[in-house]
C-alpha cells in the first residue's frame, strides 16, 4: 500500500499540495463557521431539526455536522500525503547512501541464526548434495568396475590368442613326433632287419654249416625262452636237428666248441604244450631222438617238471631240464 502511495505521490505532487491547501481553506472556513455561524449561515428552522432527529433515529447520521464531516476528511487526505513524502524522503535518503535502515528491526535470536546460516564454514549439508555425491561416487566406482572388466577382456583375448598359438604349435609339434615315431619304427624295422641279417652271416660266418643251415654257439647263459628270443632277434630260430645228419654234426660241432670241458647247451624242443609230445619251436613233431641211455639213469626221467631239451656238449646226448635253468644256446640260420 505504502509503494502505491509513494508512486502517486511522487507523480502526482502538485496535486497533493493543491489538495492540502484546499483543505486547509476548508479547515478556515469551518473555524470561522463556529465563530460566527449566525453570520454566515442561515437559522436552521424546525423542519430541518425534525428531519436530522428522524436521520439520527434511522442511523444514518450520528449527530456530527456536514462541515465537520468534510473538515475531518480533509485531515485524513493530509496525513495520508505527508506520510507518503515522508516514505518517498527515506526511500530517497537510502538510494543516496544513508545508513538508516527502514527495514523493521529483527530478533537477535533470529539475527544470529540467519548469520550462521549464510556462514559458508558452518552451512548443512543439504540432502541435494549429498545425492550427487553419491551418484558421482557410484557412476565412478561404475567406471572402475568397467574399466577392469575391460582390461580383463583384453587379457582374456591375449591368452585366447596365446593358447590357439600353443595349440598349433602343439599340433605341429605332434604331427612332427609322429613323423619322428614312423621313422623311428622304420629305423628299428630296418635295425631288425640287419641285426638278422649280421647274425645270419655271422652264424654262417663264425659258425658251422650243415647243407643248408649254419649253426652258432652263444656262451652266453639264459634261460630256455631268453634263448629264444636271443636265436629270433638275430635271425634265426634255435637248433632243431631233424635227423641223424644233422644231430651228428652238432655234437661234433659243440664237442669241439666246449672242449675239453662239458658244458650243455638248449635245444629248440619241447614237451610243453602235453607231457610225452615233444615238438620244435616251429610246432612240428619230432620224429628223431637222441636220448642218454645209461643203466644208471636214463632220459627223460623229469616228468612234468622238467620239459625242455639240452644237448651235452661231450657226447651230444639229450637231457630234459627244468626250462627256467640257465645256460648256453645254439641258434641255427639259413644259409
Amino acid at each position: 500500500m505504502f509503494a502505491v502511495i509513494k508512486v502517486d505521490c511522487i507523480n502526482k505532487e502538485h496535486v497533493c499540495h493543491q489538495r492540502s491547501t484546499s483543505k486547509n481553506a476548508l479547515l478556515t472556513q469551518s473555524v470561522e463557521v463556529g465563530g460566527d455561524r449566525k453570520s454566515r449561515f442561515p437559522v436552521v428552522g424546525e423542519s430541518e431539526r425534525q428531519e436530522r432527529v428522524r436521520l439520527r433515529e434511522r442511523g444514518h447520521d450520528r449527530g456530527i455536522p456536514i462541515q465537520g464531516k468534510m473538515g475531518i476528511a480533509a485531515i485524513l487526505v493530509i496525513v495520508l500525503c505527508m506520510c507518503s513524502l515522508s516514505l518517498t524522503d527515506l526511500d530517497s535518503g537510502t538510494k543516496d547512501g544513508d545508513p538508516f535502515d527502514a527495514t523493521p528491526s529483527e530478533n537477535p535470536e533470529t539475527q544470529g541464526k540467519q548469520a550462521r546460516e549464510d556462514s559458508p564454514d558452518e552451512q548443512e549439508p543439504s540432502p541435494v548434495s549429498d545425492f550427487d555425491n553419491t551418484y558421482n561416487y557410484i557412476l565412478s566406482r561404475l567406471a572402475t568396475m568397467d574399466q577392469a572388466i575391460h582390461r580383463l577382456n583384453v587379457g582374456h583375448y591375449t591368452l585366447d590368442v596365446k593358447v590357439t598359438q600353443l595349440l598349433d604349435r602343439v599340433s605341429r609339434l605332434d604331427g612332427t613326433l609322429g613323423e619322428v615315431e614312423e621313422t623311428m619304427q622304420q629305423i628299428s624295422l630296418l635295425t631288425k632287419e640287419n641285426r638278422k641279417e649280421i647274425g645270419r652271416l655271422e652264424g654262417c660266418h663264425k659258425g658251422r654249416r650243415v647243407g643248408y643251415k649254419c649253426y652258432l654257439v652263444y656262451r652266453t647263459y639264459v634261460s630256455y625262452a631268453g634263448a629264444a628270443q636271443k636265436c629270433l632277434e638275430r635271425g634265426g630260430r634255435m637248433a632243431m636237428p631233424r635227423d641223424r645228419k644233422e644231430q651228428e654234426a652238432l655234437a661234433d660241432y659243440v664237442k669241439a666248441f666246449f672242449q675239453p670241458g662239458n658244458w650243455p647247451v638248449w635245444l629248440g624242443i619241447n614237451d610243453l604244450r602235453s607231457e610225452g609230445l615233444y615238438l620244435f619251436e616251429d610246432n612240428t613233431r619230432v620224429t628223431y631222438f637222441q636220448w642218454r641211455k645209461h643203466f644208471l639213469s636214463s632220459q627223460p626221467d623229469g616228468g612234468k617238471r622238467e620239459n625242455c631239451v639240452a644237448m651235452a656238449s661231450d657226447d651230444g646226448d639229450w637231457w630234459d631240464n627244468y626250462c627256467d635253468r640257465n645256460m648256453s644256446y645254439l641258434c641255427e640260420f639259413d644259409a
